[in-house]
């Protein structure tokens, strides 16, 4: 969380294999979202839409106690070759999405991303049992998804709040947001 003047910022990221659909519950939540109370959605992709460093979408929130409260919602990219962009994004983070792609021939992306994921938070001195994360099982409408238990047994390893997803113009974005949000809220009011 960062505080300036009356305006309270938490940073979200969104993590998960390449193309489990990261950057999809940003548009999707963009979507959703009133224009006066968003930002714009900063996408640096490829030409086959794969993002390259990040994608960034500040939202504001709600108000709370004479404070704006404003997300600031950042996806990585998926693929091994930016491991580094993955790690510094990580940095300051507050709450974090794990986006795991729920089609069978993805298990092994989702357990080795979110092996990732650990090794790169410990380079900050966290680990995933210190900050708010929900699951979110993305392309739930697709054929040949995992069940939830066997998605669950691979991937909760710490007992995360879990939703299930169709990112593409389907339910999900906006139950993860509103999720690991109050998760975040509880949290901070926890510490303060």
């Amino acid at each position: 969380m960062h505080r300036s003047g009356n305006e309270i910022a938490y940073k979200i990221v969104f993590y998960g294999p390449g193309l489990s659909g990261k950057t999809t519950n940003l548009r999707r939540i963009r979507d959703l979202i009133a224009p006066e109370n968003r930002g714009r959605l900063v996408t640096l992709c490829t030409r086959g839409e794969r993002t390259v460093f990040f994608d960034f979408l500040p939202v504001d929130f709600a108000w709370i106690k004479g404070s704006n409260v404003r997300l600031h919602l950042y996806s990585v990219p998926g693929q091994a070759y930016y491991a580094l962009s993955r790690r510094v994004i990580l940095d300051g983070l507050d709450g974090l999405v794990f986006v795991a792609d729920s089609q069978m021939e993805r298990m092994d992306a989702n357990v080795d991303t979110l092996d990732d994921l650990e090794q790169n938070l410990q380079s900050f001195g966290l680990n995933l049992s210190m900050i708010p994360v929900v699951l979110q099982y993305n392309k739930r409408d697709l054929p040949g998804i995992a069940p939830v238990d066997m998605m669950d047994r691979l991937l909760n390893r710490h007992g995360w709040p879990m939703v299930e997803a169709v990112a593409l113009g389907g339910g999900g974005p906006a139950e993860t947001l509103k999720l690991i949000a109050a998760m975040m809220a509880r949290r901070h009011a926890r510490i303060s």
